[in-house]
């Protein structure tokens, strides 16, 4: 016998001339029948390798397997079936190289010849037991039957293949028994490696460990070790004896095919190794993105029903808790009562303390009505300082009130400030019963109606709802529908009242002032519509068409050769639209107009309502090269930091002031103080409302700058004050119309 050249290590060729030689005995008992004329035999040396081998093929397979039965108990039908077949081939494919492997690395193996039929059926048995250990593992899923019934029924069936592909495989000997004790630590070790197994991927509780790579990984070890284990035991308690004789040479493969074939399936079995971690990454992200997407859904359904300063219910949520508990108290009187609160005096806490000083009284808010509520009532915010009070089953109008009295005296306790200052709030409440003073659809709308009503007798009280006010909503709703149809219809007009400079008595521009020329009611002021506007979100388009006409009649008046100023009020919603300044550029450069004829006038109330914002949007208009202008200046409470820091070149006194400058020596030092102020900082001032000679002679002696009011003129449309600024014959005063104080050169005269 000689090594034949390029044979690989440990495998040896017999080679007799001539005949067929049989092979060696086996432990002694029995002889193999007849061999090919070239037969290759494992060496001795290579035993443990091979069983190396089958140990790692163990490993990969246990893996596999692990994957798949957690896979093939998906609630997905195609993906759990999908699992059960696929898992049946890749853990039969293992199972059987394991299987050859072992062998081949026994003595039982060593010098075998393997027939393909032989090989077709332990595959077949393998990829059989993989496949019904799955489906039972997918049943027991479906029948919710316990997890740990699956250990002794994998054991079952992986033994069962394990015999019949050891008996199978060996074309030249026979099973000739069973070693009891051997085959029982086998199942032994098949059942506990399982239950490591599982333990590891689900955890005691049975719950899948997603998590936990730890666990997981200590599982497949145990189960791939305890696979290699049980085929070892089972090969030592087998015993074999020997067969008939053939009466030709068997086709088949020898010890060096079955280890080549061996080593496809446990390619294979890497390839599916490397499938199943590569399903289990994209599950887990799957699962990530499950959980984000969940936890995206569960916040963006807090952002729509809970409002984020309070955390309380907002306006969408409140309605869904009234149908719920309409249909829990029913139809009977008085079954439920929302309140609608305002809180009196608030903003002057957020404009004298700062907004973060308001976000604490509104949270304290918040959570005192909250405690009223209790548990069967709701309380949520539906506005900056508005919230709302669902009470079930009040009883009748007096346990209304009761709880509408309770509520005044919760929220007019002091609130504790973050400078550890102290103040103390009333609210307004306004109550609407049901199903007395509405359906549902209109309990929120009437008790806010009921509300208004509270807060015009003074505030600090509470009133129920009564048909008349709804009458008043009615006329509201009626009127914004109007409203829409008079911005289609070109029913707005703008009216100018002139701006005359104090020393010289010459006009130094006007400020646009809206009018609805109401088909039916005439012409309406703005005090009447634009409260309206504002309620119904229509002050937007409404400021966009001021600024449009005022542009419009700037560049008209430019081409008769009258250079006119203008002042146009902004609102606080046109402040917090983003495109108000490219608004304004492209009405500028549309109708060819310098930006210093147009003046934007901000009450200040807006302008301190939230001073980042406004100091922003100043920011803004100023580099469009408008001049910006504080109005009804003494009403609010302004901030001196913020107000010195406002790129503001005019503050206007508020009319009310100016009415009682001839006989209050209060509004007069009002007057005087605010004039000084202003020419400290440098701006000029403006009063308003100036209607009598006395009023004008007193500002002027305080060395007011500007006056506008009925003493002068009052607003007239465009055309009439073209005549009346052109000296036409119309006009019934003398006064000549000079280049604005802002615009240009200014004569010495003027200053």
């Amino acid at each position: 016998m000689r090594r034949r050249s390029g044979a690989p290590r440990g495998i040896r060729h017999r080679y007799i001339s001539g005949v067929i030689a049989p092979p060696p005995t086996i432990d002694g008992d029995f002889v193999s029948g007849l061999w090919p004329r070239s037969c290759a035999v494992i060496d001795v040396d290579s035993r443990p390798l091979l069983l190396l081998l089958a140990t790692l093929v163990s490993l990969l397979t246990a893996g596999v397997l692990t994957h798949a039965l957690k896979s093939a108990r998906s609630r997905d039908r195609v993906l759990g079936w999908g699992w059960v077949f696929a898992g049946a081939v890749a853990v039969g494919t293992g199972l059987w190289s394991i299987q050859a492997l072992a062998l081949l690395g026994s003595q039982l193996g060593s010098s075998q010849n393997f027939t393909f039929k032989a090989i077709a059926l332990a595959w077949g048995a393998s990829v059989v037991a993989a496949g019904a250990a799955l489906i039972a593992a997918r049943e027991i899923a479906s029948a919710r039957l316990r997890l740990w019934t699956l250990p002794p029924l994998l054991s079952v069936i992986f033994g069962a293949a394990l015999g019949v592909s050891v008996n199978v495989l060996p074309a030249s000997s026979t099973l000739a028994g069973w070693s009891v004790p051997w085959s029982a630590v086998a199942l032994l070790l098949l059942g506990a490696s399982t239950v490591v197994a599982l333990w590891g991927s689900h955890g005691a509780a049975g719950q899948a460990n997603e998590d936990t790579r730890l666990h997981a990984a200590a599982g497949i070890c145990a189960l791939g070790i305890g696979l290699a284990a049980a085929h070892a035991m089972a090969l030592h308690g087998m015993r074999f004896g020997p067969t008939a004789e053939p009466a030709a040479p068997v086709a088949g493969l020898d010890a060096l095919g079955l280890v080549m074939a061996a080593s496809v399936g446990a390619l294979a079995v890497a390839i599916a190794v490397l499938s199943a971690w590569f399903d289990g990454r994209n599950r887990a992200h799957t699962r990530s993105l499950a959980t984000s997407l969940n936890e995206a859904n569960i916040q963006l359904r807090r952002q729509a029903f809970c409002d984020p300063l309070t955390a309380l219910p907002n306006r969408l949520l409140f309605e869904e808790r009234l149908h719920q508990t309409l249909q829990r108290v029913g139809r009977t009187p008085s079954a439920m009562a929302v309140l609608f609160i305002d809180l009196d005096g608030f903003k002057p806490i957020n404009d004298s303390f700062g907004h973060a000083a308001g976000d604490v009284v509104l949270r304290e808010v918040g959570a005192r009505l909250l405690d009223l509520a209790g548990q069967s009532g709701t309380a949520a915010r539906v506005g900056g300082d508005e919230f709302l009070l669902l009470v079930p089953q009040p009883g009748n109008a007096e346990g209304a009130a009761a709880v509408a009295q309770q509520a005044l005296q919760v929220l007019g306790r002091p609130y504790k400030l973050p400078n550890r200052g102290e103040v103390k709030l009333s609210c307004s409440i306004g109550i609407a019963l049901f199903p007395e003073h509405g359906s549902t659809a209109k309990l929120i709308a009437n008790a806010d109606a009921a509300m208004y009503a509270a807060k015009r007798t003074g505030g600090s009280t509470y009133a129920f709802f009564e048909a008349r006010m709804d009458l008043d909503v009615r006329e509201q709703v009626e009127m914004q529908t109007e409203l829409r149809l008079a911005l289609e219809r070109n029913q707005l007009k703008l009216y100018y009242q002139p701006k005359i400079h104090g020393a010289s008595g010459q006009v130094t521009g006007v400020e646009a002032l809206i009018r609805w020329d109401h088909p039916v009611r005439g012409l309406m002021s703005p005090e009447v519509f634009i409260p309206v506007a504002e309620r119904f979100g229509l002050i937007g388009h409404i400021g966009n068409w001021v600024i449009e006409e005022s542009c419009r009649q700037i560049r008209q008046w430019l081409d008769l050769g009258l250079r006119m100023r203008v002042a146009v009020n902004l609102s606080m919603h046109q402040l917090r639209q983003d495109d108000l300044v490219p608004r304004i550029r492209r009405a500028l450069d549309a109708y060819r107009v310098d930006p210093a004829l147009l003046t934007f006038e901000i009450t200040e109330s807006v302008a301190m309502e939230d001073t980042q914002a406004t100091m922003r949007s100043f920011g803004h208009l100023a580099r469009v090269g408008a001049s910006l202008s504080i109005d009804d200046f003494g009403t609010g409470y302004s901030s001196l930091a913020y107000l010195r820091k406002l790129p503001a070149r005019q503050l206007k006194i508020d009319r009310g002031f100016v009415a009682d400058v001839e006989h209050s020596s209060d509004a007069l030092a009002v007057v005087d103080a605010v004039i000084k102020l202003a020419h400290a900082l440098g701006l000029k001032v403006v009063a308003e409302g100036v209607e009598t000679e006395r009023q004008r002679d007193v500002l002027l002696g305080l060395r007011c700058d500007e006056l506008q009011g009925y003493l002068f003129a009052r607003p007239m449309p465009a055309q009439m004050l073209t005549v009346w600024a052109m000296n036409g014959e119309d006009d019934a005063h003398d006064i000549e119309f000079r280049h604005s104080l802002f615009a240009g050169h200014v004569p010495s005269a003027l200053q």
